[in-house]
């Protein structure tokens, strides 16, 4: 063992026990019923002093009581109890907590999450996660009587990473519309799973039913409905120089958060063609139990429905011609 390095371990030893010997320090230790930590450094094992700084600094588990430096002794000590923080949390975050489903006023333990706080933020991750990854049921397309199209896109990884594959029909897709599907239509209904297809599982049936009334009360009249696999918002531009309806209306999931992952979108658009900008879209979102109830959505979109009828535009157009 390098002897340098053995004479400064010694030294900083020494230091630390005010220059008595290891044997007068454990024998004064249990003459005042006190507990030491002694560090042993066996010869054979090479040693740096880098490990005595982080012996020296590191945390310990159990309760060290301080050095007296005039005496040379352990003294006793009071441990500081460790206390989690109260319950209740004040009136002002107790009233902001009312008004939003956000995470405030959740509390710590420590410098950490409450173990039920951060289970629940795991859950609605993997939540969030199943409803990007996840597929809408074929149970629940036969209810709708649908059929089902396809983008460009080929799986969900190329979907995340390859938005413009998802705004073009694959070329059979294209064909089947032409084919299956009604011709100037004055609304034309597209469902698509989009980022969530827990969203369209929890609420399409509702929203779509409810929509169709609407339309039909109001003498509107609606084209073939299709479901799209992968599609994103601006895919209604293509649909709508195929199909020449007047008006899409497009139900799909939207990009789930950590409050809600069953969230769903509705974009309307007036004659939507391809190099439509998004200014003359429109969207009521946040289409969920605990958002927007589905059928008070569907209802709701066939009164705008109308009007982007009635004043031949929509987005920003519509807001100008209604002013």
């Amino acid at each position: 063992m390098n002897e340098e390095l053995v004479t400064k371990i010694t030294q900083l030893v020494m230091e630390k026990m005010n220059g008595k010997t290891v044997t007068q320090q454990v024998a004064e230790a249990a003459q005042n019923n006190a507990t030491f930590r002694l560090l042993e450094t066996p010869e054979t094992s090479p040693v740096d002093s880098s490990l005595i700084k982080l012996y020296n600094n590191a945390p310990a588990r159990e309760q060290v009581l301080p050095m007296d430096n005039e005496e040379g002794n352990l003294t006793n000590a009071q441990a500081k109890v460790f206390q989690f923080e109260a319950d209740s949390p004040s009136e002002s975050v107790q009233a902001a907590r009312k008004h939003t489903p956000a995470r405030i006023g959740v509390g710590r333990a420590g410098t950490r999450p409450k173990t039920k706080t951060w289970l629940k933020f795991r859950l609605d991750h993997a939540a969030a996660v199943d409803a990007v990854y996840g597929e809408v049921s074929e149970e629940l397309l036969q209810k709708l009587n649908v059929s089902t199209v396809t983008t460009r896109v080929t799986d969900k990884e190329e979907y995340i990473t390859r938005p413009d594959l998802g705004r073009r029909l694959s070329d059979e897709s294209k064909e089947f519309i032409q084919a299956n599907c009604k011709s100037n239509p004055q609304v034309q209904i597209i469902i698509s799973n989009g980022l969530s297809a827990s969203a369209v599982e929890e609420n399409v049936m509702d929203v779509y039913l409810s929509l169709q009334q609407s339309l039909t009360n109001l003498n509107i009249e609606i084209g073939t409905t299709f479901y799209i696999d992968k599609g994103r918002v601006a895919l209604m531009d293509e649909i709508g120089e195929i199909l020449q309806s007047e008006v899409i209306v497009y139900l799909i999931g939207e990009r789930p958060g950590l409050v809600s992952a069953e969230s769903m979108s509705a974009y309307l658009c007036y004659k939507p063609r391809i190099g439509t900008v998004e200014a003359e879209r429109m969207v009521i979102s946040n289409i969920h139990k605990g958002g927007i109830p589905p059928l008070e959505a569907g209802a709701y979109l066939g009164t705008v429905v109308q009007r982007i009828l009635q004043h031949k535009a929509s987005g920003v157009a519509l807001v100008e011609k209604e002013s």
